[in-house]
C-alpha cells in the first residue's frame, strides 16, 4: 500500500471512530496517517535518489 493510501486510510478510520465514539479506532486512524505521511517522504526521498542516480 501507498503512502498516500495509507493516509486515506487513517483519516477513513479516524472519521468513523470519532462518529461512533470510537477512541482505539480514532487511534488507529491517527496512527495509520502519521504512518502513511512518513511512507509518502520516504518514497520522496527514493524516488530522487533513484532519479539523481539516472543522471550522468
Amino acid at each position: 500500500m501507498s503512502g498516500k493510501a495509507d493516509e486515506i486510510k487513517g483519516r477513513v478510520k479516524e472519521a468513523v471512530g470519532d462518529l461512533t465514539d470510537n477512541e482505539d479506532l480514532k487511534d488507529s486512524g491517527k496512527a495509520d496517517k502519521a504512518a502513511g505521511k512518513v511512507r509518502q517522504g520516504a518514497e520522496r526521498v527514493i524516488d530522487k535518489a533513484r532519479d539523481s542516480v539516472k543522471k550522468p
